[in-house]
Order: structure tokens, then C-alpha cells, then sequence
């Protein structure tokens, strides 16, 4: 049992079986590729036909990703050949994130997220030491080689003093149909070579960053690279719910704000894997539960306890320790424990009351696609 197979139509509650084991968040950069749908467009669609919305307006075409591709391959090339070309700074290695790089993109949106280990950094708290001398280095770089490398940047003024990314649009007559955004984060190489298949990172890693850093998620972009494969391994189809659930967050845009903003997207990802792992893994389950589930846990925000241990395990007693003061401080749900960095709570510090209102109206015009029962709180 588990969430429906998408081609039966489901027929009351079914008990799921319980499983125990980065920049830019929600606004448009550019107007919406023509082939985005109105907002009304999903609301509309039966439920039985979610497959199909996202097959016809949310899964990128091929030639779209082909050029994305090709111009964040062509800024990685430039990071590791060209910046700090002549300096005693190394660069060693550049790794692509955000949804592009996980397999989640939607269509139209042409972003990308690029994070740059450097030598200068050998411990998490140099990252932000340094940060803003090395980004107006990459700036430069970027702006002398224009001409050389046939694109040009124009970029985004930022209002930190001490800024932890470049951001920058990209054009470019030879690659691309429109310009693709950037964000370039430096970043301290935490974790070293990473091999496919390979073992989780050393509790040393994870001792380190508990006793550096200050602020929630601090030092993530470290992480970028078991952020990206937490996801990137998963079924096509949980991709697609993944996507699905993303277009219906931007649409929070038209919600009254108020105070505060939207929790994070990532949060929202995450969440969405930890309904389809509750719900049975099932490869081929039934969009419409799927996705009418993840309402449901949305509405349930105030009792959200989501977290994982495939990168840092609970065997290590500072870990453990850590993790235990993360998951029973007071006031502090909805809790979603970033799996790659146990100091990132993405469910704390946002409106999830707007959010849960929008989900309640979504959900009513679902029916009669029934939500999985998952427990808001992952049992230990």
C-alpha cells in the first residue's frame, strides 16, 4: 500500500506505511517563458489530468536545457581556467546547484547556481571573512573577459556590505535565445572529493561546522554538492511532483505578504521527498494524492518534524547532541532539517500561516483525490 498507482482512482484514506530511516526563493527575474500557464490554469485542471499539465507546461524542452547547459558550463570553464588566473588563489572545483542541476527545473525559468571552492579558505569562519574581496575579484575577471569569451554580464547591485553572492544576468548572440541569471557563491571545500556512491561525510566535517557557525544555514553552500544528490537520485516522477509543488508556491507571489516572507522553496522540496518516502517510495504513485498530500502536511505546519541522518549520522556524540537540541527547542516547529546541513532548520522564521491558507483552498479543488495519511512528525 502507499500512494495510488496514477492510473487507479482513489477511493478513500489508505495508511501509508511509516519509513524511519540556495539564492534565489520565489521571484521572477524575467518574465515568464510564453509557454508559462496562467496561474487559473492549475486550478482548472482535473486532478486526473496532472500528468499532463506537467508534461505540456512545466517540464522544460530539450533545446531550452541545452542552452542553460551550455552557459553554465561556459561560466564553470571561465571559473576554473580564467579567475584567479594569476593569483596564488586556487580554484578547486567548481560545482552547479540549484534546480537545474537537480533534475527539477521548470520551464522558463532560466537560473542557475554555481558554487567555487577556493584554497584561501581552510575553515568555515574564513568563508565569511573573506567573501567580499573574492567576489569583486570574480567581477572583474568576469567584466575583462567579455569580449574574449562572447557573452555579456550585467550585474545585480547588491545591498549587503559583506555580500555572499554574485548575481548576474548572462546574453550571448552565439548560445542562447534570452539571458540565463546566475549566482556565484565562494565557498570553504568542507567536504573534499566527493566520488559517486561515496560514503557519508566525516563526523569531523560535521563537528567543525556545529562549533563555527552562528546563524542558521550559515555555511550551506558547502554542502551544495549532498544537497544536489539528495535529490537528483530520486524517480523522475517525484521530479515531476517536485515541480509541480514549486509552480503552485510562485504562485504565493499574489498572496497578502504582511510581515515576513514565504518559507524557503528548498523547504519545500524537501518536504515534498519526505511525503513520497512516508507514502511508500512507491515509483509510480497517483499525482493528484501525491500532491493534495503535500497540501495536507502544509496545513499541518504547526506539528512539521521532518529531518534525515544519511550524511550525518547520530552515532557521533557532539552530532547527536546537536541534532537532540535542534528537534526540542521550544517554539520552533515547523522543523525541516536541511539532510546535508544540521544547522539549517527551512521550516523556522516564515509565514507558514499564508502559506497553509493558499494550500487549503488548493486542496478543495482537488477532490476527489484523497491525501496518503502521513504523519506530520518523523518518528524516531
Amino acid at each position: 500500500m502507499g500512494w495510488h498507482h496514477s492510473r487507479r482512482r482513489p477511493c478513500g484514506k489508505r495508511r501509508w506505511h511509516p519509513e524511519t530511516g540556495s539564492p534565489r526563493a520565489a521571484g521572477l527575474a524575467h518574465p515568464p517563458h510564453p509557454f508559462s500557464p496562467q496561474p487559473a490554469l492549475l486550478h482548472q485542471t482535473p486532478a486526473r489530468d496532472l500528468d499532463k499539465f506537467i508534461s505540456r507546461f512545466l517540464q522544460p524542452n530539450r533545446h531550452f536545457l541545452a542552452q542553460v547547459n551550455k552557459a553554465v558550463n561556459t561560466i564553470c570553464s571561465f571559473l576554473r581556467e580564467n579567475c584567479f588566473r594569476n593569483s596564488p588563489i586556487k580554484v578547486l572545483k567548481v560545482v552547479k546547484g540549484g534546480s537545474s542541476a537537480k533534475g527539477t527545473a521548470l520551464r522558463g525559468r532560466s537560473d542557475a547556481d554555481i558554487v567555487v571552492f577556493l584554497s584561501c579558505f581552510t575553515q568555515f569562519t574564513e568563508q565569511g571573512n573573506k567573501r567580499a574581496e573574492i567576489i569583486s575579484e570574480i567581477r572583474a575577471q568576469l567584466e575583462a573577459c567579455q569580449q574574449e569569451q562572447q557573452f555579456e554580464v550585467k550585474f545585480e547591485i547588491s545591498k549587503w556590505e559583506n555580500p555572499r553572492v554574485l548575481s548576474f544576468s548572462l546574453t550571448s548572440q552565439t548560445m542562447l535565445d534570452h539571458s540565463v541569471d546566475f549566482d556565484v557563491l565562494p565557498a570553504f571545500d568542507a567536504l573534499g572529493e566527493l566520488g559517486a556512491g561515496s560514503r557519508p561525510p566525516h563526523a569531523q566535517v560535521y563537528r567543525d561546522l556545529i562549533r563555527s557557525y552562528h546563524c542558521a544555514g550559515e555555511f550551506s553552500t558547502c554542502f551544495t554538492e549532498l544537497q544536489r544528490d539528495f535529490i537528483v537520485s530520486r524517480p523522475t516522477k517525484l521530479k515531476s511532483l517536485i515541480r509541480l509543488v514549486k509552480y503552485w508556491y510562485r504562485q504565493g507571489h499574489k498572496m497578502p505578504k504582511g510581515k515576513g516572507s514565504l518559507p524557503p522553496q528548498h523547504g519545500l522540496e524537501l518536504l515534498t521527498v519526505y511525503a513520497w518516502e512516508q507514502g511508500g517510495q512507491d515509483p509510480q504513485f497517483g499525482m493528484a494524492e501525491g500532491f493534495r498530500t503535500v497540501l495536507e502536511l502544509i496545513t499541518q505546519y504547526h506539528q512539521l518534524r521532518v529531518y534525515w541522518t544519511v550524511n550525518y549520522s547520530a552515532e557521533d556524540e557532539t552530532i547527536r547532541d546537536f541534532l537532540r537540541q535542534q528537534l526540542q527547542k521550544p517554539r520552533s516547529r515547523p522543523i525541516i532539517l536541511d539532510p546535508a546541513d544540521p544547522t539549517g532548520n527551512l521550516g523556522h522564521s516564515a509565514r507558514w500561516d499564508l502559506l497553509a491558507k493558499e494550500a487549503e483552498d488548493s486542496m478543495s479543488a482537488l477532490s476527489p483525490a484523497e491525501p496518503g495519511t502521513v504523519a506530520p512528525e518523523r518518528q524516531s
